[in-house]
C-alpha cells in the first residue's frame, strides 16, 4: 500500500512518474546523512541518515518536491578508529556531490536544496556547489537559522557537545524513540583542548579521548528538549526553503513581466 511519502522519495517511484514530476515542476531535495559512522553506545550508526531522511520528508511534504536517494558515504574523518565508520577522502566526496548534484539540475528540476546533517561535510559541499548553477541550488544545513541555534543554547545543560551528545540525542528521542537505548548512554570526559579533532576510543592520554564516541554529554537529553529543538529547526528548514524558491518564482515573474511592458 503506498504511503504519503512514497510519491515524495523517487527510488520508491516508476520513471515515467518521476519525469511526469519534473515536467510539472518539482523541485528536488538531496538529502546527505550518514549510514556508517558511530554515534555513541546509544545510537544507531544510521543517525545522519534517519535525521537526514525525516527532515527531507516533512519539507517535501510542505513543498510538494522529490526526494532523491540520501547520500550515505561522505567526508567523517572524525571517527574513523570506530568499528563501522567510514570516511571518504575530501575530493572524492566533493566530486560525489558536484556529480549527482549535476545531474539532478541537468534532468529538469528547477530548484535543489541539499539538506545537510554533518558538520565536516559543510565546506566541501559548499566548494561542490559553487561550481554549479548557484540560483538553482540551495545548501542547507540543518543546524543553521534563527530559531534552533536559540532553543539549543536556552535547552542544553551540557557543558561542551557536538555529536551524539545532549541536543543531538534529544532529536533522536522525538525522531526514533525506539532506536535510542538510553541505558548505554555515556557523557565524553572534557577534551584537553578548545575544539574535538579526530576522536579516539583507544587513547585516554589524547586529549580526543572519548570511550563512547560522544563528544558531550547525552545522558542529559529529554523528548521534551527533542520536540523543541526539532520544532525549531523544521520552522528555520521550511523558511529558508521558501524563500529560495519564491525569490527564484519572483525573478522569473519580474522578467516576464518586463518581456510584456517591452
Amino acid at each position: 500500500m503506498e504511503t504519503d511519502t512514497d510519491r515524495h522519495f523517487i527510488e520508491r517511484m516508476h520513471w515515467d512518474e518521476v519525469a511526469r514530476r519534473i515536467g510539472d515542476g518539482a523541485v528536488a531535495i538531496l538529502p546527505i546523512g550518514a549510514a556508517a559512522k558511530q554515534h555513541g553506545f546509544h545510537l544507531p550508526l544510521n543517525t545522519d541518515r534517519i535525521q537526514a531522511e525525516w527532515l527531507a520528508g516533512r519539507m517535501a511534504g510542505r513543498i510538494d518536491a522529490l526526494i532523491w536517494p540520501t547520500l550515505t558515504y561522505g567526508y567523517y574523518p572524525a571517527f574513523v578508529e570506530y568499528a563501522g565508520s567510514s570516511s571518504l577522502s575530501i575530493s572524492t566526496f566533493e566530486a560525489l556531490v558536484r556529480e549527482v548534484a549535476g545531474q539532478i539540475l541537468d534532468s529538469g528540476c528547477p530548484k535543489l536544496l541539499v539538506l545537510n546533517t554533518g558538520i565536516s561535510t559543510l565546506a566541501p559541499v559548499d566548494r561542490a556547489l559553487a561550481r554549479l548553477a548557484s540560483e538553482r541550488v540551495k545548501h542547507l544545513w540543518i543546524h543553521e537559522g534563527p530559531r534552533y541555534p536559540r532553543v539549543a543554547r536556552q535547552l542544553a545543560e551540557q557543558s561542551h557537545g557536538s555529536h551524539a551528545d545532549e541536543l543531538e540525542t534529544s532529536l533522536m528521542l522525538a525522531l526514533a524513540p525506539h532506536l535510542v537505548d538510553m541505558t548505554r548512554a555515556e557523557a565524553s570526559p572534557s577534551l584537553k583542548q578548545e575544539a574535538a579533532g579526530a576522536l579516539t576510543p583507544s587513547d585516554p592520554n589524547s586529549p580526543n579521548y572519548s570511550r563512547s564516541g560522544s563528544f558531550g554529554d547525552p545522558t542529559r537529553a529529554t523528548l521534551a528538549k527533542g520536540e523543541a529543538l526539532l520544532a525549531a529547526m523544521l520552522d528555520d528548514l521550511h523558511e529558508q526553503a521558501a524563500a529560495f524558491i519564491t525569490q527564484g518564482t519572483e525573478q522569473h515573474r519580474s522578467a516576464a513581466v518586463q518581456s510584456v511592458l517591452r
